[in-house]
Parts: structure tokens; sequence; C-alpha cells
């Protein structure tokens, strides 16, 4: 399982930064986190998070909210919801 380190801003709907941390060790990867988050604690607007998955394919599909609009994701819920009733 690969780690993924995602700085977005909440308010733009934009990542600003999205490193591959590869399968580095947990607690490498959390310090890295922290780190970040130092630097961003003055900015309630971002958001500093540490995702894992298998691939970069997988963290988009699974962590849809970081790298699709708004108007993307009602979509795809419309869509959801519509196979679902039928």
């Amino acid at each position: 399982m690969k780690q993924f380190l995602l700085v977005y801003r909440r308010s733009a709907g934009e990542i600003l930064a999205l490193e591959d941390l590869g399968s580095i060790d947990p607690n490498a990867a959390m310090r890295r986190r922290f780190d970040l988050e130092m630097r961003e604690r003055a900015n309630s607007d971002v958001e500093v998070v540490l995702l894992s998955a298998s691939s970069r394919e997988e963290l988009v599909r699974t962590h849809a909210r970081y790298f699709k609009t708004s108007e993307e994701l009602t979509s795809d819920l419309a869509e959801a919801v519509a196979r679902g009733a039928a």
C-alpha cells in the first residue's frame, strides 16, 4: 500500500500539493504530515491529509472529493441514485 500526502484548500476545492510517498514507513509518513500541518496551522482553510491506496488511480476513485468538482460529485451521485432506482 502506498502513502499519499495531500494538501488541499477547502474554499477553492484545489489541491495545493500531492506527494506520492510510496511505501514509506507509516511513522515517517505521519511525521511528514505533521510537519506540513505545522506549516499550515495558521490557515484553517488548508487541510493536510495522509491517505493510503494501492495506486494514484485508486486514490482518485476512493477519495474523489479531493479530485472532482462539486458538479462532478453531484452528477456522480445522481447517476448512482438513478442506477439504484432502476
